[in-house]
């Protein structure tokens, strides 16, 4: 039986959907970090489940030839970049490999397209939420090692700009001077929660987001006082108070101390109010290559009517109006909304609308109302597209449905859906949108299977 901290020499077999290298000892898996296929390593067991367990490396025998040598073990260990021991001209068959095998688990068997690799492969996020956190009485930075809640104590992370690096170090630096208490996730005391910045890639605004615990806040105006006189590049600096006991980073309500309650940037010249709590592709440049491929895979003719379902604030309609007669989005979040409302008018486009409520739910409406899309693009969140949606989209007889995924596992579950109600795939283009990590991005083009 296999135990913590045991030692054993063993060869990776295989490299799983996460970034693990696996191993069977005894047919027990175990999942193993910073190990690649063929690799022959001593493991050491760090935790023993009842299915499974999982080890660390601390001796190689042989090297992969896969293998990126250059890494920092702290990027594999937090999950901040899980693949990056790995080549990133391997990062690109893995992608393309798991994402094959996902969707063939649903008996999908349609082409897919060989992913398009991103023009970054590190420094290219334009976010960060970094966890604030007591190590040895000391405020720190960091983040989390995977499965805990550990804070891994690290000043280089890697994948995001280095305008937000070097600034999350000058903020960890003025809260230690004015000794502020980092959270405790276990008392639910302390202040400090998270550091939160968004970065405009095309404009240069740095948002400085401060998730604290509570509104009484001490010595806070000297703290905004330094981090103004300190941090120049940062454009704009908000108050998001989470007093609630959950892992849920931010809470409900904002306040903004200096600078614009938002940012701004661009994707494809259109400009894009950002609030803190907007979803925004953390990508910028391949983000431009992402919507590129989701129009020319639309086929664009000038009397297009679009439905642009979980419209967020609006980036993938809005980069779709001049090209076609109308743009009618829906999204479920009042204030994305909003921001897509204002999206719209900034940039000139007066052939939008974005409506508010569930698409499933509004497509009835529009339905009963006689409003016909012939296009529908959707970019939904992790979990895929709600059924009842789907059974409603196909009602509206579209010519095409652009599907953007985040997710090919719930990707393959709702085109089974699709292909039951009468459509058929017809192209599938992964896009890495996150080197270094498991994720997959795609587009996939659903037609009617009789025109």
């Amino acid at each position: 039986m296999i135990k913590k901290n045991d030692q054993l020499i063993v060869t990776i077999s295989e490299l799983t959907y996460a970034g693990l290298g696996f191993v069977k000892v005894n047919e027990f898996p175990v999942f193993v970090y910073n190990a690649l296929p063929t690799e022959k390593v001593t493991i050491q067991i760090l935790k023993v489940l009842k299915k499974y367990a999982f080890a660390r490396v601390i001796n190689f025998f042989n090297y992969s030839t896969e293998r990126n040598k250059e890494i920092n073990y702290t990027d594999i260990q937090t999950g901040l970049a899980p693949l990056s021991h790995l080549k990133y001209e391997s990062q690109l068959k893995f992608k393309d490999h798991q994402i094959f095998e996902t969707l063939h688990k649903f008996n999908i068997d349609s082409p897919i397209e060989p992913i398009i690799g991103s023009p970054k492969k590190i420094r290219y996020r334009n976010k960060a939420q970094i966890p604030v956190r007591s190590l040895k009485d000391k405020l720190e930075v960091g983040f989390f090692r995977a499965h805990s809640h550990h804070l891994v104590i690290t000043n280089d992370f890697l994948l995001q700009e280095e305008i937000i690096d070097r600034n999350i170090l000058k903020i960890r630096d003025i809260l230690r001077n004015f000794h502020s208490i980092p959270y405790d996730e276990k008392s639910h005391k302390g202040t400090i929660r998270n550091i939160m910045f968004r970065y405009g890639k095309f404009t240069h605004e740095l948002m400085l987001v401060l998730v604290v615990n509570t509104k009484k806040f001490s010595n806070f105006n000297k703290i905004a006082e330094e981090i103004k006189k300190r941090c120049p590049e940062i454009t704009s600096f908000i108050l998001n108070f989470n007093e609630q006991n959950t892992n849920v980073i931010l809470g409900k309500e904002n306040e903004t101390i200096f600078g614009s309650s938002y940012l701004e940037d661009q994707i494809l010249g259109n400009t894009f109010k950002i609030s803190p709590l907007s979803f925004y592709q953390v990508n910028p440049l391949q983000t431009e290559n992402l919507y590129n491929i989701a129009a020319n895979y639309g086929e664009l003719e000038p009397n297009d009517v679009i439905l642009d379902a979980y419209s967020g604030i609006g980036t993938i309609g809005i980069t779709l109006a001049n090209r076609v007669k109308q743009v009618i989005g829906v999204e479920s979040v009042p204030e994305a909304v909003k921001d897509a409302r204002h999206n719209a008018k900034i940039n000139h486009h007066d052939n939008i609308q974005y409506d508010l409520g569930k698409a499933e739910i509004i497509i009835d409406k529009w339905l009963a109302e006689g409003i016909k899309v012939n296009k529908i693009f959707v970019d939904p969140p992790r979990k895929g597209l709600d059924s009842n949606f789907i059974k409603k989209s196909v009602k509206m007889k579209p010519k095409k449905i652009i599907y953007i995924s985040c997710n090919p596992a719930t990707l393959g579950r709702d085109l089974v859906l699709y292909q039951t109600l009468g459509y058929r795939i017809k192209k599938i283009q992964p896009v890495d949108m996150f080197p270094q990590t498991p994720h997959i991005e795609s587009v996939t083009v659903l037609e009617p299977t009789i025109k």
